[in-house]
């Protein structure tokens, strides 16, 4: 079974270390809302664990796997406090070359110099110019889970540091494949892209959503 199946999976072991993990050792805790209305609108491979995660409930949280003695941190806020929501997550036509192509990730349009923070605890495993994406971090989480902040005016982190969550790490711009300034963020689980979606915030994302223009968009590919 590949890395992604297992975290599909909410038989697997990957889905149940939230509730049978002995270590003390949890990563940082997701408000079971987080997922609760955008969940039932992502990839269905990845409904079930959304699912699992909000039945192992403590309080109002829910803790996040851990992998053995590595912690998995899962994304669970916007990337910006506020911005206007551009493009969605899948096939579309690229506002840049026309061709009808799968959106990796979704576009999130702010001005040039807007704050873009880390949307979970990490370690910057790249930070650089790379190719369409232009100025470019990514973020490993654990897990093979990872986030994707593309098309920045300006890096504040770099490869080796160690992030939490809502940490500054750089700021909006339109650098690579872009038409204006604007944040391309993804989510990968074993280098597959998912639907960032449900790891956003309910609430910030349609309010994002509900404001939606036609500018400021674009991606890597």
């Amino acid at each position: 079974m590949t890395p992604t199946a297992a975290l599909a999976q909410p038989g697997s072991n990957t889905a149940t270390m939230a509730a049978a993990a002995a270590s003390t050792e949890v990563a940082s805790t997701v408000n079971a809302t987080t997922a609760e209305t955008s969940a039932e609108k992502s990839d269905p491979r990845y409904r079930n664990l959304f699912a699992r995660w909000k039945s192992v409930e403590v309080a109002q949280e829910v803790p996040v796997p851990v992998a053995g003695r590595q912690a998995i941190n899962i994304p669970s806020r916007m990337p910006l406090t506020t911005a206007r929501f551009t493009s969605d997550y899948g096939l579309r036509d690229h506002p840049v070359t026309g061709r009808r192509a799968n959106h990796k990730g979704i576009d999130l349009a702010a001005p040039t110099g807007t704050p873009i923070y880390a949307t979970a605890d990490g370690t910057i495993d790249m930070a650089e110019w790379y190719g369409g994406y232009g100025n470019f971090i990514k973020i490993e989480h654990g897990g093979d889970l990872e986030t994707r902040y593309g098309h920045m005016s300006k890096l504040n982190v770099s490869p080796g540091q160690e992030v939490k969550k809502g940490d500054l790490i750089g700021f909006v711009g339109s650098t690579g494949r872009s038409t204006g300034p604007h944040l391309h963020y993804e989510v990968r689980i074993a280098g597959e892209a998912v639907d960032p979606t449900p790891y956003l915030h309910a609430d910030t994302f349609m309010e994002a959503f509900a404001s939606a223009t036609n500018t400021g968009a674009g991606g890597p590919e």
